[in-house]
């Protein structure tokens, strides 16, 4: 039997249920509100507390202030009161190097400095085909005048400054060698970077040194991976020690090759939500497979090695690695600077995050034997039986 309600009755239900809503809508909204006001309130303490630390420095500093570099220290230590080592502002300056070294290429002598205890500077290393290479510098040459300006009177940073400059421009340096001064002129040149190196070693097995992750090392890799396999190598040796990493999107096409098919590795990002990162084709390379590493292996390269790893391609030789499980983004700013912050967390699709631990490697070996490179012979050993079990 059906039952009727009364209109009177119909009336009230829907007041109480509006009246509901309403509460509840009323309750939510001056919720927010409140949060709102709290952030407004905090943020207009930040700026208050900022502008009378500028007029008392402005009132009293006895000296003059560059506006460029002032604006640019506030924002770096915004960026550093965040307290992640990994974030960063840019000034453009330094967001045109960065540019630069991410390509793989940079722009000047060719030269790894370093500070002399005489007070000059020490040239620790030269890249090959560059200006310095190719005027025949050496290692450990002290530099001692830049452009007729003694390194000694305005230090290391002053003076390393002042060996930068623009592709195409020329600078001078006076170089010491056995205790005799000999003046240079150089032009700065573009140089690309080499990031990979390989080489055929003994039994066929390939090696290939990764440096780094630039957007020019896939191309290498390809070429090193191909070199050595239509060579005839039966095996591989990665070493990956000493790399810090680079770029995600070298690390997925550098990858892609060595792994089955499907998603190898994700992000992580603060609102829950993942995102492919690398993802690999049906192409698999079917060779023994081993990775070195140590304490200095480090972001996209512990991510190459823990991949391997985790899709049983092949094991890890070495040291724990350094523990970088953290992804930056980097934003184009109006100043022409750039913000470099990190927006997620990263690991394969087999694993957890390594960020802050490090990867332990299946095989633990130190190189304490100078000369002796326990940590490679140890992976070719490693690799020999894995060779054998697979036959």
């Amino acid at each position: 039997m059906n039952k009727k309600i009364s209109l009177g009755l119909a009336l009230s239900l829907i007041a109480v249920s509006v009246a509901i809503t309403f509460i509840l809508t009323s309750f939510f909204s001056l919720q927010s509100f409140n949060e709102k006001v709290v952030d407004v309130n905090e943020k207009a303490k930040k700026y208050t507390a900022l502008q009378s630390l500028d007029n008392y420095v402005r009132e009293n500093y006895f000296g003059e202030i560059d506006e460029s570099v002032l604006n640019n220290g506030i924002l770096k230590g915004y960026v550093a009161g965040v307290n992640d080592k990994y974030s960063r502002y840019l000034t453009e300056e330094e967001y045109l190097t960065e540019k630069n070294d991410n390509s793989g290429n940079l722009v000047g002598l060719g030269l790894t400095l370093a500070q002399d205890e005489s007070g000059y500077i020490r040239i620790s290393e030269i890249i090959t085909n560059s200006p310095a290479y190719d005027l025949g510098i050496q290692k450990d040459d002290i530099i001692t005048f830049v452009d007729g300006i003694d390194v000694k009177e305005v230090g290391f940073t002053e003076a390393a400054d002042a060996m930068k400059g623009t592709e195409g421009s020329e600078i001078s340096l006076t170089i010491r060698r056995n205790g005799k001064d000999t003046e240079y002129k150089f032009t700065r040149r573009s140089i690309e970077l080499k990031t990979v190196e390989a080489q055929m070693m003994s039994n066929y097995i390939g090696y290939i040194k990764i440096t780094g992750f630039k957007q020019n090392t896939p191309e290498q890799f390809m070429n090193a991976l191909e070199g050595l396999t239509v060579n005839g190598a039966v095996a591989l040796v990665f070493d990956l020690r000493d790399n810090t990493g680079g770029l995600v999107s070298a690390l997925e096409e550098c990858l892609d090759p060595l792994l089955p098919e499907g998603i190898i590795a994700v992000a992580d990002y603060k609102d829950g939500s993942s995102e492919t990162l690398v993802y690999s084709d049906a192409e698999e390379l079917m060779l023994p497979m081993v990775v070195i590493v140590n304490e200095n292996t480090a972001s996209a390269a512990e991510l190459f090695a823990a991949s391997l790893r985790d899709f049983n391609k092949a094991p890890l030789v070495g040291s724990q690695t350094y523990g970088k499980g953290v992804i930056q983004s980097t934003t184009e700013l109006d100043d022409g600077g750039a913000l470099v912050l990190t927006v997620a967390e990263y690991r394969t699709a087999l694993s957890q995050c390594f960020n802050g631990i490090g990867i332990t490697p299946d095989v633990q070996i130190e190189n304490d034997e100078e000369d002796v490179d326990s940590q490679f012979n140890k992976a070719v050993e490693v690799l020999m039986a894995i060779a054998t079990d697979e036959q």
